[in-house]
């Protein structure tokens, strides 16, 4: 019988440079607007435009986590706008029901 030697070499994945520049891009673009919500967060007095603000802040970053991450971007528009319109709607519907209870100024 033949002695078969397997090498169980590591394949190293080496991700193109230009990947490693949109990854980097991503990186600095969350990090910025975290770094904005934060500093609303903790500088602004309590109010409802700091609420405001901060949850428009919030959804922008969504909507980029879920193109970028979620390669929803390179989707035809029609599958873009069947997500995105009953996120708007629930959206307006948690405001409407928090409004109407009382919990928003």
């Amino acid at each position: 019988m033949a002695a078969h030697s397997h090498s169980h070499e590591t394949e190293e994945k080496v991700i193109p440079p230009a990947q490693t520049g949109a990854i980097w891009r991503t990186f600095l673009i969350l990090l910025v607007l975290t770094a904005i919500e934060f500093l609303i967060a903790f500088t602004m007095p309590a109010s409802g435009l700091r609420v405001a603000i901060y949850a428009g802040m919030t959804i922008v970053k969504a909507f980029y986590i879920v193109g970028e991450f979620m390669h929803l971007k390179h989707e035809v528009k029609l599958l873009i706008w069947m997500i995105l319109v009953p996120v708007i709607f629930v959206a307006w519907l948690l405001t409407a029901l928090i409004y109407e209870g009382g919990h928003l100024y």
